[in-house]
């Protein structure tokens, strides 16, 4: 069997097994009411600026409110309460509020920040919608430090009522319930073999990833950056980014893509991504289909940046000069993505990408992509004619359909549908704002744990989520600790690698060095060849060590289940030492067989619930 890291570090193990008594329920047992830390009417918090308790506002009543009254608050208005974090992690505030000014669907903001115990700080922006009735209103997961943290809430653009609010610890995300199976039903082998590997480590590990530089930039060499990489860590991505724009109708050119991407996959067994920025005339109306366009008169940007008179909106019309268009640009695109199926290359694929971007700045809801600039609906429709052309019209069945979300109040919008999408992704670009380690400049090694929970929750986690593109690689310890599990890391080209301003390199190294980062030389050999046993299903651990004794047992029931894994950690959390006979206590015993029953037993049970690993004992 190939070295693939089965373990977690000491440190992971660590952070996992503090919270493992008070959280596998939570983690499992989906619904379970999560842990309420503070919870208070706003009225008996402490108001600041223009917060001001009342029953109604002006001669407008709005029944329905708790306790004594609600807090009216004012653009500059604040509530603040001071909690005692009982360890460090992510908690879930939520407020109930009204927004009541605007029409039905606009949006006003408000504002969140905290002042920790460790001594450092954080604050954010965020998108309250206009509601006609009272309602649980989240501003999303925060970080807090053992010990006493203030937060602070409201605030922002536009005026709010609120009436209650709860704390809560954020419950770990309960990763097995992330499918393997693609959407394509004729998907090959190899793109089989790939998910089912991806689901494999999800939650447990991160893969490394890094972009390559496309269009002959660093002076021809695509290698710089993972020659810097190897000259830091000693190692390599496991994950190299590419991107198909050169291969246009305008003024595309061979820049070798193709034949490197086969490469990765065929000669180093690594694992193959790649984007599209393709792009469109600016003067569409006075293009004709087939000409060539200089590069420097075409452009990816919405046509609000550009000035491009091509609209995306006709592409959805059959006989429109923009459908024709397209379709060559889908052409194109297929010419390359059939050669790596025909060689035997998976992809994840990530079309279309950032779709949401800049979030309606441009006056009308729409991104600064020209994919985009048309809003939501276009974009599904958009998203849902490339997949079917690209499956149903070329033949393209090695693709692993990849997302690009993002985690604003409506982003739930632009979503093209489970039946369309294999991947959610997230593009992580947060040194010059949205920090949460109280700097304001340098890297940031957050983990970004809400915008991962948010992730997760578009799907109701029926979908792995990943870190397409970023900046800073997240520290090991945010990872962990935050419960961030994303199934990759992929920053951008130059000095987003390569930058003092983007990236530390103590970092980089000590991630691509420890037992959470999976890296080139620790893919399996096998990674692309389809089982003939499905993975997903473990082999019973009695079969896979030929021993009586029925590994993972621990209430010799005859099964393996999550009763075990309560029980394991019962029994060590608890000191209740009478509670599993001698035979149990050999069941339990799975994790480094003979030191004795731990809370990593009760871990590894937990992973081999979610087929993180495949036999036990581990």
């Amino acid at each position: 069997m190939c070295r693939i890291k089965k373990m977690i570090s000491a440190l992971t193990a660590s952070a996992l097994s503090l919270t493992m008594f008070s959280t596998i329920p939570s983690a499992i047992a989906v619904g379970e009411t999560a842990k309420v830390v503070f919870s208070s009417e706003c009225e008996n918090l402490e108001l600041a600026d223009g917060a001001t308790v009342a029953t109604k506002v002006y001669n407008d009543e709005y029944p329905g409110f708790t306790g004594d009254g609600f807090v009216w608050v004012t653009s500059g208005g604040t509530m603040s309460f001071t909690v005692d974090a009982p360890e460090t992690g992510m908690y879930r505030l939520v407020s109930r509020s009204l927004m009541y000014l605007g029409n039905e669907g606009e949006i006003r903001e408000g504002s969140v920040s905290v002042e920790r115990a460790d001594g450092t700080s954080w604050s954010k922006t965020v998108k309250i919608p206009r509601t006609s009735d009272w309602n649980d209103y989240s501003f999303g997961d925060i970080k807090l430090t053992k010990g006493e943290n203030t937060i602070t809430f409201g605030g922002g653009w536009g005026y709010c009522l609120y009436d209650s609010v709860t704390l809560t610890q954020t419950p770990p995300p309960d990763y097995s319930k992330a499918t393997d199976t693609l959407v394509d039903s004729k998907a090959t082998d190899e793109a089989k073999a790939l998910m089912k590997y991806l689901k494999s480590v999800y939650g447990s590990h991160i893969i490394s990833g890094q972009q390559e530089i496309y269009g002959g930039g660093n002076d021809g060499n695509s290698e710089l950056e993972f020659e810097y990489i190897d000259e830091v860590t000693g190692k390599q991505p496991a994950i190299r980014g590419f991107d198909f724009m050169n291969y246009n109708p305008l003024y595309g050119w061979e820049d070798g893509t193709t034949e490197r991407a086969i490469a990765w996959a065929k000669e180093k067994n690594g694992i193959v991504t790649a984007s599209w920025h393709i792009n469109v005339p600016i003067d569409f109306d006075n293009y004709e289909i087939g000409d060539a366009v200089d590069w420097k008169q075409c452009t990816y940007k919405n046509y609000q940046a550009s000035n491009s008179t091509f609209n995306t909106a006709n592409i959805l019309v059959e006989d429109s000069k923009e459908r024709a268009y397209f379709e060559e640009a889908m052409k194109d695109l297929a010419e390359q993505l059939l050669k790596l199926q025909e060689a035997g290359v998976p992809i994840i694929f990530r079309p279309l990408h950032e779709a949401q971007g800049n979030e309606g700045n441009f006056g009308d809801g729409t991104s600064w992509f020209w994919w985009g600039d048309r809003g939501s609906e276009v974009y599904k429709e958009l998203w849902k004619l490339l997949y079917n052309t690209l499956t149903e019209t070329y033949g393209l069945h090695n693709i692993i359909w990849e997302y690009n979300s993002y985690n604003y109040s409506n982003s739930h919008t632009w979503y093209p549908g489970d039946e369309y999408v294999d991947i959610v992704a997230y593009d992580k670009y947060n040194v010059d704002y949205n920090r949460d380690d109280g700097l304001t400049s340098g890297p940031n090694l957050s983990a970004i744990s809400a915008i991962y929970n948010y992730l997760v929750e578009l799907t109701d986690g029926k979908k792995m989520v990943a870190m397409s593109e970023n900046d800073t690689i997240p520290s090991v310890d945010n990872l962990t600790v935050e419960n961030a599990g994303w199934l990759y890391f992929c920053p951008w080209y130059g000095e987003h690698l390569m930058s003092e301003r983007y990236q530390d390199a103590d970092n980089l190294k000590e991630i691509y060095n420890s037992d959470y980062c999976i890296t080139l030389d620790e893919l399996p050999a096998d990674l692309y060849k389809l089982s003939d046993t499905d993975p997903t299903e473990p082999t019973k651990p009695s079969e896979s060590t030929g021993s009586d004794v029925l590994y993972g047992d621990a209430t010799l029931d005859g099964n393996v289940d999550i009763a075990d894994a309560v029980a394991v950690a019962s029994y060590v959390g608890d000191g209740a030492k009478n509670t599993l006979s001698a035979e149990a206590l050999k069941n339990a015993d799975v994790q480094a067989v003979g030191d004795g029953v731990t809370a990593n037993d009760a871990l590894a049970i937990q992973q081999y619930l979610a087929n993180v690993v495949k036999e036990l004992p581990v």
